[in-house]
C-alpha cells in the first residue's frame, strides 16, 4: 500500500479552531474512524467531538498534555468504559465501517478484534505458555498440538521465542519489565486481533527495553493497525506514521486540534499549541 501525505490545507488565524488534514487515501485504507466521539463520566464531558481517522496497517500516535484524555480516547475504541457504570460515549466509532457501538454489537468479539497493551505489563500468574493460550483456550481451542503452535507464533511475532523457549513452563513473573510488556504483545496477539491500542507501552521500561518495544511496534506494523498513547515525543516522531494532537479544553474536556503526516506534525505544525508543545515550550 502506498501512503500518500495528507493534502495540508493552510488556515488563517492557527489555533482558532481545529485543524484536520484531509487525506487522499481511499476510504478502504482506514481501518477505524471517530467522528464527533465524546466520553462522559456522568454529567462530565472527559473528551469532546472527538473527529479521526485510523489507517490500516499505519501506526497512529495521540499525544498531547497529561490529563487532555489522550487514554480515554484510546480506551473508547474497544469499548473499555463499558467495564464503567457512570460512562457512556456519544458520536459514531467504525471498525471497517461498520459500528464499535450500539445494540446487538458483541463486545467480547470487538475486544478480541481491538486488543489492548497497558502502560504497565501484567502478565498473569501463571505460566508463560498458560498466559499465551489463555485466550485460545477462551474461544474454545482444545487441541495441544494447536496452542503450542499458537504459543510459539505469538511469541515469535512478539520477538520473544528466543529468550524463552526453554521456560515455557516457568512464571511469566519470573521475566523483567521489558519482556513482561512484550509476553503482554505475544498474548494479544495469541487471539488474532486486527488493531493493537497501546497506552504508554514503554513508560515503566529502561531505554534498552524501549527500544526493543519500539522495533517490535515497527514489525508489527506489518500485520495490524496500531494506536499508540505516548508523552515521548521522540517516540511518536521515531515510530508514527501518524499524529494526533490532543489539548484540554477551558471547560475541561479534551479535544483534538489538529491531525496530520507525523513528519508534519512535527516539521511544519499548523497550529500554535501543537508546535508549542512539539517543541517543550509546554506540557
Amino acid at each position: 500500500m502506498i501512503v500518500q501525505e495528507p493534502i495540508v490545507e493552510r488556515k488563517p488565524n492557527v489555533g482558532a479552531v481545529p485543524t484536520i488534514a484531509v487525506s487522499t487515501l481511499a476510504s478502504t485504507d482506514i481501518k477505524m474512524k471517530a467522528e464527533k466521539l465524546s466520553v462522559y463520566y456522568g454529567s462530565f464531558r472527559a473528551i469532546a467531538d472527538v473527529t479521526l481517522p485510523i489507517y490500516d496497517r499505519q501506526i497512529t500516535a495521540i499525544i498531547g498534555p497529561s490529563g487532555c484524555g489522550k487514554s480515554t480516547l484510546l480506551r473508547a475504541f474497544n469499548r473499555m468504559h463499558d467495564l464503567i457504570p457512570t460512562a457512556r460515549v456519544e458520536g459514531k466509532l467504525t471498525l471497517d465501517g461498520e459500528p464499535v457501538y450500539g445494540p446487538g454489537i458483541d463486545v467480547v468479539d470487538i475486544r478480541r478484534r481491538i486488543g489492548m497493551v497497558f502502560q504497565r505489563p501484567n502478565p498473569f500468574p501463571k505460566s508463560i505458555y498458560d498466559n499465551l493460550a489463555y485466550g485460545p483456550r477462551l474461544y474454545g481451542v482444545r487441541k495441544k498440538s494447536v496452542l503450542d503452535d499458537i504459543v510459539e507464533k505469538s511469541l515469535r511475532g512478539a520477538a520473544l521465542w528466543d529468550e524463552v523457549h526453554d521456560k515455557l513452563h516457568q512464571s511469566a513473573l519470573a521475566l523483567s519489565g521489558g519482556q513482561q510488556q512484550r509476553l503482554c504483545i505475544a498474548r494479544m496477539i495469541a487471539v488474532e486481533p486486527e488493531v493493537v491500542l497501546m497506552d504508554e507501552p514503554c513508560s515503566a521500561l529502561d531505554p534498552v527495553a524501549t527500544i526493543k518495544i519500539e522495533d517490535l511496534m515497527r514489525e508489527l506494523r506489518k500485520n495490524y493497525t496500531i494506536v499508540i498513547v505516548t508523552h515521548n515525543m521522540q517516540q511518536a516522531a521515531r515510530v508514527s506514521d501518524y499524529t494526533a494532537m490532543m489539548m484540554m479544553r477551558p471547560d475541561r474536556a479534551g479535544e483534538m486540534i489538529e491531525f496530520n503526516h507525523t513528519r508534519s506534525i512535527f516539521t511544519n505544525p499548523r497550529d500554535k499549541r501543537t508546535e508549542d508543545y512539539v517543541t517543550g515550550r509546554f506540557g
